[in-house]
């Protein structure tokens, strides 16, 4: 019952295919801290539009050689706290009645040809699908495959004097050391006084502690100018960034969240592409009576491209500091989170990737689409 399950039960609660069917919610933890936020872009109002906790039409973007502060329209960068979607989350389930909400631990899944079970706590349960995003092993990652992690630990702090402009975000700064692979920090001012500062890598193995408050303090230090300030939370997070093809489904057990692919391998972004992917998990439970319709347009064009990038910033090919500069310096915002969003068009596409270095691009193109046939 994590982003992707609730995601998909509001989906679910929203749309006529949930009356009169009972539909339980399973989570070994309560949901009842702030333990994570969700930063993603959209345009206009989404579906979770009454919990943004704070929004940023401007956004700056810093690496080395250029620095510019840009106009996201139509797009807005938005923040939504964990505690805020949880409650939110909960108080609509808990008025619905299709809806059971059970605390516990998920100990194996199983599927038949007529349902699909779940044990929790030694108890079966069946139903006609189980949607699952338990990741209950790591993936075993082929030899022509790559696997980054993006880890990343956040701050935040807060000054006694107003020290933040809080209609201006940090999208990306890359200054900080590049030593241990792509390193950059972004800046999220909730207010004069209160910012969350992540500080954030892609690379193949995690740090030790120390160096992440190290980044961070650092960062403070020389590119906000900060000495005097009290760090009020902190959080911590891991997401894989693979080419990896995961199972969408096994029988009536149909994956979701980063358990089912949803995390885009070369930005690990989530959170929209969770709810897109309820989205059609809904409208095809309504127009099917099953939920595997679920294939986005053309979602092959982007794996291949989000591969490219990842054989890229695996092997170093180009720096992802040079890379991302280049993105942004020659294109718009609003092209770059239109294509990290999958939703460009082929000439879109072109122009964007017609702005970065041609020759690195196109050998790991081509050996990114040979391993596609390996696969």
């Amino acid at each position: 019952m994590g982003c992707a399950g609730l995601s998909l039960a509001i989906h679910m609660a929203r749309s006529p295919w949930a009356e009169g069917r009972r539909i339980l919610i399973v989570d070994r933890d309560r949901k009842d801290r702030n333990d994570r936020t969700w930063c993603f872009w959209e345009t206009g109002a989404g579906p979770f539009e009454d919990i943004v906790h704070r929004r940023w039409e401007k956004a700056w973007f810093h690496a080395p050689g250029y620095s510019g502060l840009k106009d996201l329209a139509p797009y807005a960068y938005k923040m939504v706290r964990g505690i805020d979607y949880y409650r939110h989350c909960m108080q609509i389930l808990s008025a619905h009645p299709s809806f059971e909400i059970r605390h516990g631990e998920v100990e194996s899944l199983s599927s038949e040809s007529e349902n699909a079970s779940v044990r929790i706590d030694g108890i079966e349960y069946k139903g006609h699908y189980v949607f699952n995003s338990i990741l209950f092993e790591p993936p075993v990652i082929a030899t022509h495959e790559i696997q980054l992690l993006q880890h990343f630990k956040g701050w935040v702090i807060e000054t006694e004097t107003d020290r933040f402009d809080s209609r201006e975000a940090t999208l990306m700064d890359f200054r900080p050391p590049q030593d241990h692979g792509t390193t950059f920090v972004y800046v999220m001012p909730l207010s004069p006084r209160r910012a969350l500062v992540e500080y954030t890598l892609f690379t193949p193995a995690l740090l030790d502690s120390n160096t992440y408050d190290k980044g961070l303090s650092d960062y403070i230090d020389n590119h906000m100018g900060l000495t005097d300030y009290r760090v009020a939370e902190e959080e911590f997070g891991v997401i894989p960034m693979t080419n990896h093809r995961f199972p969408s489904r096994e029988g009536r057990v149909l994956h979701i969240g980063t358990a089912g692919g949803q995390t885009k391998a070369s930005s690990g972004y989530t959170f929209r592409f969770i709810q897109k992917h309820s989205a059609r998990i809904v409208a095809s439970l309504e127009a099917k009576g099953h939920p595997f319709d679920t294939k986005g347009f053309w979602k092959g064009r982007y794996d291949w491209y989000d591969s490219v990038l990842l054989h890229i910033l695996h092997h170093r090919k180009l720096e992802g500091w040079f890379v991302f500069r280049e993105l942004f310096r020659n294109n718009p915002p609003r092209r770059i989170l239109k294509f990290l969003d999958n939703e460009t068009t082929f000439p879109e596409e072109v122009r964007l990737l017609n702005s970065l270095p041609q020759w690195p691009f196109m050998k790991a193109g081509l050996r990114e689409l040979m391993n596609r046939f390996k696969g």
